[in-house]
C-alpha cells in the first residue's frame, strides 16, 4: 500500500499573499504531493503550509518551498508575534500511513542535509528527528530567536547538525522534525456550562488539574519544592484539552489535542469523555473533527465500535467508516464527508477513472470494447475479488449466526482477512491497467539518437518486469483467498456451503488466468533470470491452487448431499 508523509512547514511571511503563493507553488508543481492547507497570519507574520504525498516527493516539495522562501523572506527585517529563527523556521515531517515513525526519521534526516548542503541554512533536527537529546525540544534549538541565533551558532554546543556553523542571514536557520500526527478533536456536550466542561478537560488530559488542599476548587495550590504547583494528571496521555462554550452552537464542548493517535485514538477519547461527563451529570451528543485525519484513525474506530457490540470487524471500509461516524456522533453539527476529512481519500486520483468503481455493467461494457485495456489480469483480479468476497460474506453470516455467538470473534478474524484480501485484489484490477499504460508509454519514448534508444529500451524493459510482477500479485493474493474459503467451506454457516464453493471456482480461476498474463508478459523481458524464478514459483502457485480447489468443493458437495 502507499505510504504517505504529510508536512507541515512554517514560513515567516503572513501578510503578502503574494510571496506565500510563489512558496506554495514550488510544493504543486511537484506530482505526488496535494497542497491541503495555506493558513496565513498577520498578527504572527508566519504561515503554516500543509501538504502530504508518497516520501521522496514530500521531501523533493519541501526542499523546494524552503529553497523559494529563503530567496523571498529576508529575516533581517522580519517582526511578528511568534518566535522563530528562520525563513522557513520549522518543517516537521508526519507518518500519515503505511510507514513508520524510524523511516520518516530518516526523511527528515534527508531533507535536513539537502538544505544545509545546497541551500548554506544550518539546521537543528528535532522531536523524533533530534540528534542530541538536548534538541528534542524544538523550544531549546529557537530559544534567542533570529536575533541571537549567531552567537549561538558560534558555541560548539550549538553547532548546527546539519548546514555551515554560521548565520545565514537572510534566511536564518530552520528546524527540520519528525513528529506524531496531531488530531484537533472537540466533543460536544448538553450544557452550556464552560465550568462543567473545563472539569472534564482537566480530568482526562494529560497534565490534569492543580492539586488543592480541601476544597477542589478554592482550597491552598500544593507546590512542589521548587514552588511550581502539583498536578493531579488526568487519564489519557499525549491529550491537551480545555473547555468552552461554542456561542454558533449554543453548547459546551470539550476541546482536544490529540498529540499522538497511537497512544490515544480518536475512539478512546471519546469513551473517556463519555464515561468522565456522565459521572458528572452530563452527556455527550456528539463530537467534531477539526482539519484532516488519517484513514486508520476512523477505520480504527469503526472496529471499536463493532468490537464492543461482538459484531464481526469484516466489513467494508465503507461500513466502517459509518460505523465511526455514527458512534462518535461525527455528523451532529455538519455533514462528515470522507472525502473532505479523510487525508488519503483527499489525495486519492480521480475515483471516476477506476475501473474498480465502475458498476458491474460498465465493467463489462468497458472489457468488450476494442480497447486492449482492461484485459485478462484486470477481470482476474476482480474474478478473484468476487471469490473471496463470498468467503467473507460466509464469514460475516457466520459470526452473526444465531447460537454461534461464542464463535463470532475467530469468523471475525477471517472476514477481515477476506477483507483485506478483497481491497488489494481490487487496486489490483486498476494496477494491472496502469502496468500495461506503462510498457505504451515506454514505447512511446523517442529513439532518435543513442541515448534516446538506451533510455527507451531500459524504460521498456523496467516497464515489462512491472508487468509481470503486477499479475503475479494477482496470483499470490488469489491463493490466499482460498485459506479463507477452505476454511469457511468447513466451519462456516451451512446454509452458505455453496458459496464457499462458488468463491474456490472464482479464485482458481484468477490464480490461472493472472498466471496466463505473467507469461505472456514475459515475451519481451530480457532478463530471462528473473523470469525462470517468477515462473517456477508461478507453477508452484497455480499447482496448489488446482489442488486446493478441488479439495474445497469436494467437501462442499459432500455437505451439500448430507443437507439434502
Amino acid at each position: 500500500m502507499q505510504k504517505l508523509i504529510e508536512c507541515v512547514p512554517n514560513f515567516s511571511e503572513g501578510k503578502d499573499m503574494g510571496i506565500i503563493d510563489r512558496i506554495t507553488s514550488e510544493i504543486e508543481a511537484v506530482d505526488g504531493v496535494k497542497l491541503l492547507d495555506v493558513d496565513p497570519g498577520r498578527a504572527t507574520n508566519r504561515t503554516v503550509v500543509t501538504f502530504v504525498g508518497t516520501p521522496d516527493e514530500v521531501v523533493e516539495a519541501a526542499f523546494r518551498a524552503v529553497k523559494k522562501a529563503s530567496a523571498l523572506i529576508d529575516m533581517r527585517r522580519h517582526k511578528g508575534a511568534h518566535p522563530r529563527m528562520g525563513a522557513t523556521d520549522v518543517c516537521p515531517l508526519v507518518p500519515v500511513a503505511n510507514i513508520s515513525m524510524e523511516e520518516v526519521v530518516s526523511y527528515a534526516h534527508k531533507l535536513a542535509k539537502r538544505i544545509g548542503d545546497e541551500l548554506d541554512i544550518p539546521v537543528y533536527c528535532y522531536e523524533n528527528a533530534a540528534l542530541k537529546p538536548d534538541r528534542k525540544n524544538l523550544a531549546n534549538c529557537r530559544s534567542g530567536e533570529y536575533e541571537g541565533m549567531a552567537d549561538k551558532l558560534a558555541q560548539p554546543e550549538w553547532k548546527p547538525d546539519f548546514g555551515p556553523g554560521k548565520l545565514n542571514e537572510p534566511a536564518g536557520v530552520t528546524a527540520v522534525g519528525a513528529r506524531d500526527f496531531l488530531v484537533a478533536y472537540n466533543i460536544n456536550l448538553n450544557t452550556t456550562s464552560t465550568r462543567r466542561a473545563n472539569a472534564v478537560a482537566f480530568d482526562v488530559r494529560e497534565k490534569g488539574r492543580v492539586k488543592r488542599e480541601g476544597h477542589p476548587l478554592t482550597g491552598k495550590i500544593v507546590k512542589d519544592e521548587k514552588g511550581d504547583p502539583v498536578h493531579i494528571p488526568g487519564t489519557l496521555k499525549e491529550v491537551k484539552a480545555i473547555g468552552w462554550f461554542i456561542e454558533e452552537y449554543g453548547i459546551a464542548q470539550i476541546s482536544m489535542n490529540l498529540t499522538n493517535i497511537s497512544v490515544t485514538p480518536v475512539h478512546v477519547a471519546f469513551d473517556e469523555v463519555c464515561d468522565k461527563a456522565a459521572k458528572r451529570g452530563m452527556r455527550v451528543t456528539g463530537s467534531e473533527l477539526v482539519g484532516l485525519v488519517p484513514l486508520n484513525a476512523i477505520l480504527d474506530a469503526g472496529k471499536y465500535f463493532l468490537k464492543k457490540q461482538q459484531r464481526s470487524l469484516g466489513v467494508s471500509e465503507e461500513e466502517l467508516i459509518k460505523i465511526a461516524v455514527k458512534s462518535m456522533g461525527l455528523d451532529e453539527l455538519k455533514p462528515f464527508n470522507p472525502r473532505e476529512k479523510i487525508i488519503e481519500y483527499m489525495i486519492a486520483d480521480d475515483e471516476d477513472t477506476r475501473l474498480a468503481n465502475m458498476s458491474v455493467r460498465d465493467f463489462a461494457n468497458e472489457t468488450a470494447s476494442e480497447s486492449p485495456a482492461p484485459g485478462g489480469g484486470s477481470v482476474s483480479a476482480y474474478v478473484g475479488a468476487l471469490g473471496v468476497s463470498l468467503g467473507t460474506m460466509v464469514a460475516n453470516l457466520s459470526s452473526h449466526k444465531r447460537g454461534w455467538d461464542e464463535q463470532w470473534e475467530q469468523f471475525s478474524v477471517w472476514a477481515e482477512k477476506g477483507q483485506a484480501i478483497k481491497d488489494e485484489l481490487m487496486f489490483l484490477v486498476d494496477e494491472d491497467t496502469r502496468a500495461f499504460n506503462r510498457i505504451m508509454e515506454a514505447f512511446g519514448l523517442p529513439k532518435k539518437t543513442a541515448e534516446d534508444k538506451k533510455v527507451r529500451h531500459q524504460a521498456i524493459q523496467e516497464a515489462t518486469k512491472y508487468a509481470i510482477q503486477v499479475p503475479f500479485r494477482i496470483m499470490q493474493k488469489a491463493y490466499e483467498a482460498l485459506e479463507v474459503l477452505e476454511v469457511m467451506a468447513e466451519k462456516g454457516n451451512p446454509a452458505s456451503v455453496s458459496d464457499a464453493g462458488v468463491g474456490a471456482l472464482c479464485a482458481r480461476t484468477a490464480v490461472t488466468g493472472a498466471f496466463m498474463n505473467v507469461k505472456i508478459n514475459a515475451a519481451d523481458l530480457e532478463d530471462k533470470t528473473y523470469f525462470e524464478k517468477i515462473h517456477k514459483e508461478g507453477l508452484e502457485i497455480e499447482a496448489s491452487a488446482r489442488r486446493k480447489e478441488e479439495e474445497i468443493i469436494r467437501k462442499v458437495e459432500q455437505l451439500m448431499v448430507k443437507s439434502e
